[in-house]
């Protein structure tokens, strides 16, 4: 099925483009990841780690986070649009010790 992949900062450089169209044989997000890794050598292990979504990784589907779905398992639809964003660092820069 038609699926649209959106990524962001590192996970974009490992990729190499912001926005890709893919047809997966997949009936859940677990499979559209795991696809996903074994497809870009730059995403294997920083997506998914012990069969869950890593923390502080956030994944979308269709603008909703899959973790307040059915995380993994939340089945998928043709033409579905998953974002996925890496863990985010960084703070505050201001004044203050």
């Amino acid at each position: 099925m038609p699926l649209q992949l959106r990524f962001f900062a590192t996970f974009r450089e490992a990729v190499g483009t912001k926005t890709i169209t893919r047809e997966y044989d997949a009936e859940t997000v677990g499979d559209v990841i795991s696809a996903l890794e074994s497809e870009f050598e730059g995403l294997e292990g920083q997506i998914l780690e012990d069969d869950a979504i890593r923390p502080q990784v956030n994944v979308l589907l269709n603008g909703s986070d899959v973790e307040h779905m059915e995380g993994l398992d939340t089945p998928i639809e043709p033409d579905d649009t998953f974002s996925i964003f890496p863990p985010v660092a960084g703070g505050c820069s201001g004044g203050r010790p």
